[in-house]
Parts: structure tokens; sequence; C-alpha cells
């Protein structure tokens, strides 16, 4: 497994939701948005897209995020991952489980994986996951199907149980971004916080500082 601080570099994740565009050249025109204002690492995550619209969006976003030397990730999709030269994969419960990732991977893939309570954080790291999202933290309609928020005591008690970096997502507003990571959160990972914004970049600067203790 790679060394923890050399590997993650971020503090901020973005996920990609295209639906909150009207179509594919806004979401990477707004992606580059946010990466102009700072942002380190992009997942992206499209699960409706067919396999050869994904691959041609990836290779796309591919090319933003080197251009911005920043970190990329692919949702669920090892082979998309490697196809197009991604620095990682994001897993999901209902995902290929991590350690059968890490043999097809290797060490060419950081492999990240979402979790929602202590127990699928301690699986995750136990399975070679390098880092792990936790949430929802608070309530968000994208994560509904979770269930409740699982609050700051969770965030607090998973940190406290794994040593891989936690990342806390779900409904994480700037004015609780110094919670969360009073909390301990190593990170955070947004979706519509950012690209929901009307100035992306602005917003994209704000959680920036934020996170960075800065504000």
């Amino acid at each position: 497994m790679y060394g923890v601080q050399s590997l993650i570099g971020f503090k901020l994740y973005l996920i990609t939701d295209r639906n909150l565009f009207a179509d594919d050249y806004s979401l990477l025109t707004a992606v580059e948005q946010a990466l102009k204002a700072g942002v380190k690492a992009i997942q992206l995550r499209e699960k409706d897209l067919e396999i050869r619209e994904l691959l041609a969006m990836a290779y796309k976003m591919r090319e933003v995020t080197k251009k911005y030397k920043a970190k990329f990730f692919i949702n669920d999709r090892v082979d998309i991952a490697l196809a197009v030269k991604a620095d990682g994969v994001h897993l999901g419960q209902g995902s290929m489980p991590l350690s059968a990732v890490r043999k097809i991977a290797g060490n060419k893939l950081i492999i990240g994986a979402s979790t929602h309570n202590i127990d699928e954080a301690k699986k995750a790291e136990k399975g070679g996951a390098d880092f792990i999202t936790l949430g929802p933290v608070y309530k968000t309609a994208s994560k509904l199907k979770y269930g409740k928020p699982i609050g700051i005591d969770t965030l607090k008690k998973v940190k406290s149980r794994v040593s891989i970096p936690v990342f806390a997502i779900g409904g994480i507003k700037t004015d609780m971004v110094k919670e969360v990571m009073g909390a301990g959160a190593d990170g955070i990972a947004l979706i519509s916080g950012i690209l929901g914004a009307v100035d992306i970049k602005s917003a994209a600067k704000n959680y920036i500082m934020r996170v960075n203790g800065d504000i």
C-alpha cells in the first residue's frame, strides 16, 4: 500500500453529476473551473452512462485533470480507470470486492471506497482501500437511500478505529466544514456544494480555504 500522505495529497474530493448541467460539455467546463480554483481530485461518477459514453468522457476528463496536475478517479469501473490511466478507482458497497480490484490493478491505482458506518469502514481498510468516504454526515437529497445522517459522532468513532484517510461526505455546507474537520476528517467530498453553485470557481475556492483552515 502507498504511503498515506504522499498518496492522497488533497483535502477536497469533487464528485461529478452531469445531471446538474445541460450537457456533457457544461460538466467539463464546470470541472475545469473547479480545477482552476485549486481542486486537486476529481471522481467521475456517472453510473447511468453507457460504457462507450463513459469511456469517452473519462478520456476528456483525464486530459483536463492532467492539465491542472489533479488526481483523477473513476467510480466503480476499474477497466475504464486502467484504460484512461486514471490515478484511481472509487468503489461502492456493491462494486467488485476490494481484494479483487487490487489483484487486477496492482499498485497502478489508488483505491477509494464508500462507507456508511464503522463496520464498512473497518472492512474497507482490511480489504486494502487507500482511503474511504464516510457518510452521509448531514442530511442530503443525493444520499437519502443510505438512511439517516450518521452525524459527527460516528465520524469521530470511525477516525479512532481506522488508520487510512477518511473523507466526510453528505450535505456539507461551507459553515459545516470547520465542524467536520474538527472531528478529525482528513478531508471532505462534495458534489452540489461546488457543482451546483452559480459561481463554481468562487464556491470551490471558498471550500478549499475552509478545509485548509484558512478561514
